[in-house]
């Protein structure tokens, strides 16, 4: 049960009545009291919004989520996406923070008001702590396995009812697909896209086996339809101990680690930036991928880095060595075949 801070609050407003707000050593003593507060709030409320900032920028939670649209619509559901939601309650966070001081300390110098001071001071602390964000860091072990922790009370798609309603931000209600009547049939019929992120979103203790025993040769370079990403790129970046073995079986279908994302990554990019180098390493050997020859190492993002420096930028050290050291090999057989041809 959520602890109720009106049993604090209460007898705070009752005690702040008492307080003398003619006695200049009292308004001293509140004023200190107030900026000392708001000062590690302030604090707080920033560290916050950073962390969220910087998870959000994170590929596995880039997902979209169904977080109440109101707490008294129990059954209505708004339809976002992870990364964004955490940016806008943080900065919801930041916003409502320093308007609160504006208004109490205006009130104060503007009437006199110590009430409002003497009562932030104390309730503070409980009024951030119903923040969802500050919630997941200070009280839930930090921002990591979000989608697990559902830090927003938030339903994933497979677990919405026929009653829950769906909006979007505009407030338009959302229709998603019908379900099937049975579950054994729904699951024989699963969107391929479906499973593909089903299986990305377990990340590295995914079982990867409904996905490859969806695979086929029409199917193997298809793309999601929101970020572009293939089944190999999914695979370069999961870190599960099967990977090596399931992409030799994607590369007999046909799978093209050439292929490139919505931001430009290709297979490559998606191993250095999750530090996979069980994937680097069937990526870049001659006898799989042969991702040298291919040029996969001299594609560069939409933010100009190629997957070497997206490697050193993660520090994912293990990988970029991979990576170093299959290029200068490259190297020196293309010089061979050079003075060869002369």
């Amino acid at each position: 049960m959520a602890f109720n801070k009106m049993f604090v609050m209460l007898p705070v407003m009752l005690a702040a009545r008492k307080l003398d707000g003619e006695d200049p050593q009292v308004i001293y003593m509140l004023r200190c009291v107030y900026a000392a507060v708001q000062t590690i709030a302030i604090g707080v409320v920033i560290f916050v919004y950073m962390k969220a900032n910087a998870v959000a920028k994170e590929r596995s939670n880039n997902v979209k989520i169904y977080p109440f649209a109101d707490p008294d619509a129990k059954t209505k559901y708004q339809e976002k996406v992870l990364s964004n939601h955490l940016v806008s309650t943080a900065r919801s966070l930041v916003g409502s923070t320093i308007f609160g001081i504006f208004m109490t300390v205006g009130l104060h110098l503007w009437k006199g008001m110590i009430v409002g001071i003497a009562i932030q001071s104390i309730m503070c602390p409980f009024n951030l702590a119903e923040n969802p964000l500050i919630k997941a860091i200070f009280f839930k072990g930090g921002m990591t396995n979000l989608k697990e922790k559902r830090i927003f009370g938030e339903k994933h798609r497979d677990e919405l009812e026929k009653s829950d309603e769906i909006v979007d931000a505009a407030g338009n209600q959302v229709v998603l697909k019908k379900e099937k009547a049975s579950d054994k049939k729904e699951a024989e019929t699963k969107a391929f896209e479906d499973i593909l992120l089903d299986t990305w979103d377990m990340g590295a203790d995914a079982d990867i086996s409904p996905l490859m025993n969806s695979l086929n040769k029409k199917n193997i370079n298809s793309s999601t339809t929101e970020n572009g990403w293939t089944p190999i790129m999914i695979m370069c970046g999961l870190g599960a101990k099967s990977v090596p073995g399931a992409m030799r079986q994607m590369k007999s279908l046909g799978a093209n680690p050439a292929k490139v994302d919505k931001e430009g990554w290709n297979a490559l990019h998606w191993a250095a930036f999750h530090g996979c180098a069980d994937a680097a390493k069937v990526l870049l050997s001659k006898s799989d991928f042969d991702a040298i020859s291919l040029g996969l190492h001299k594609v560069t993002d939409k933010e100009g880095k190629t997957p070497l420096q997206q490697a050193n930028d993660e520090s994912n050290t293990d990988v970029a060595k991979i990576i170093e050291e299959a290029i200068p090999a490259e190297l020196g057989d293309s010089s061979s075949g050079l003075r060869k041809r002369k």
